[in-house]
C-alpha cells in the first residue's frame, strides 16, 4: 500500500539507526522497521476515516437544526455542499476502507467531542465558507477543496495530533509520511467519477511492503563493506569517514537497489535517492550523490552487476 519512496525512507531511517548505534541488532531494528510500516498504514487509514466522521457530524447537526421549535428555511434546507462533495462522500462510504479498518480495529469511537470541535472549525473557516457558496458541478474545485481541507484543517489540527500522540510515541515520525499518502490519494481520486479505489490494493500491500523494505535493508547491510569501499574510491578528495552518514547510507541503498531489484529502472532508483537526499541530507548532497552514483552505475553496467529484466529496463 505504501509507495516505494516511503518504503525507501523507512529503510533509510532504520539503516541510519543501525549504523548510529554501537550495539545495534540488525534483527531488532528490522522488527522496528516492520512496526513502523504498520503504524504508518494505520495512521493513513485513521486520517482517511476523519472525512467520514466530519461528514457524519454534519448530518447530525442538520438533523438537530430541523428539530428546532421554529426552524429557519436554512435549518430545513441546509447547504449540503460539503457532505455531498463527491470525494468526501466516496471516502465516507468506501466499503474497502470500512472492511480494512474493521480488520485492523481502527475507529474513532469515543471521540465525538473531537469531531464536534473540528466541525465547528470547518464551519467557521473562510475558505470553507467560500467553497460552500460556489455552484455545484466543478470537479476540479471539489478536489482542490478536499485537498485544502485535509492539509489545513485535518492534518494540522492540534486536538487530532494530541490523540495520535497519546497512541504512539513515534506518531510525529510517521505523521508526515501518512499525511503525504493521504494527500497523494486525494490527488489521484477524481471528483467527477470517484469509485471505491481510494485504498487501491490495501490489505494485500502490507506484506509486499515489508518484503521490499526488508530486502533493501538486509542487502544494504550485507553489501556495506563492498559499497563503502567503492564509494570512497570514486569520491575524489573525500575519505569515507568524511562523507556524511546520511549520504553514505543513501548511496549504499541506491547501489544495493540497482543490483537486487531487477525490475526497477536505474533512472528511477537514481531519481528516488536524489529526492530523498533533498529532504534528509545536506544542501550539497544532491549533486554529490548524483556524481558518485553516475560513475558507479556505469561501472556496474559494464561488469554485469546491474542486470535488468523486462521491456524497457535494459537501457534505463
Amino acid at each position: 500500500m505504501l509507495n516505494r519512496r516511503y518504503l525507501r525512507i523507512k529503510a533509510f531511517q532504520s539503516l541510519y539507526a543501525y549504523w548510529q548505534s554501537d550495539d545495534a541488532s540488525a534483527a531488532r531494528i528490522e522488527k522496528e522497521l516492520f512496526a513502523s510500516i504498520e503504524r504508518t498504514t494505520d495512521l493513513y487509514l485513521s486520517l482517511l476515516l476523519v472525512f467520514g466522521e466530519l461528514r457524519h457530524m454534519a448530518e447530525l447537526v442538520f438533523e438537530e437544526r430541523k428539530k428546532k421549535r421554529l426552524p429557519t428555511p436554512e435549518d430545513l434546507n441546509p447547504n449540503r455542499r460539503f457532505v455531498d462533495n463527491p470525494i468526501v462522500k466516496a471516502i465516507a462510504t468506501s466499503e474497502r476502507l470500512r472492511v480494512e479498518c474493521e480488520k485492523r480495529r481502527i475507529s474513532w469511537v469515543g471521540h465525538h467531542e473531537l469531531f464536534a470541535g473540528m466541525y465547528r472549525e470547518l464551519q467557521n473557516n473562510d475558505t470553507v465558507k467560500t467553497y460552500m457558496a460556489q455552484p455545484v458541478g466543478d470537479a476540479r474545485l471539489d478536489q482542490r477543496f478536499v485537498i485544502g481541507l485535509f492539509t489545513d484543517l485535518i492534518a494540522n489540527n492540534e486536538a487530532l495530533q494530541e490523540v495520535f500522540e497519546s497512541r504512539s510515541i513515534a506518531w510525529m515520525e510517521d505523521m508526515d509520511l501518512a499525511a503525504g499518502l493521504v494527500k497523494r490519494t486525494l490527488e489521484q481520486m477524481r471528483a467527477d467519477g470517484p469509485e471505491d479505489v481510494l485504498v487501491g490494493d490495501l490489505g494485500t500491500g502490507t506484506k509486499e511492503d515489508q518484503e521490499f523494505a526488508s530486502l533493501l535493508y538486509r542487502k544494504t547491510i550485507a553489501f556495506a563493506e563492498e559499497h563503502e569501499k567503492a564509494i570512497s574510491e570514486r569520491s575524489s578528495n573525500w575519505e569515507s569517514d568524511r562523507i556524511a552518514l546520511s549520504d553514505m547510507i543513501l548511496m549504499q541503498m541506491a547501489l544495493t537497489e540497482v543490483r537486487v531489484f531487477d525490475q526497477i529502472p536505474v533512472k528511477v532508483t537514481m531519481n528516488e535517492y536524489i529526492e530523498i537526499a533533498k529532504a534528509y541530507s545536506t544542501p550539497k548532497s544532491k549533486n554529490f550523490i548524483n556524481g558518485v552514483l553516475d560513475k558507479l552505475f556505469l561501472e556496474m553496467r559494464t561488469d554485469g552487476r546491474i542486470r535488468k529484466v523486462g521491456r524497457g529496463l535494459l537501457e534505463s
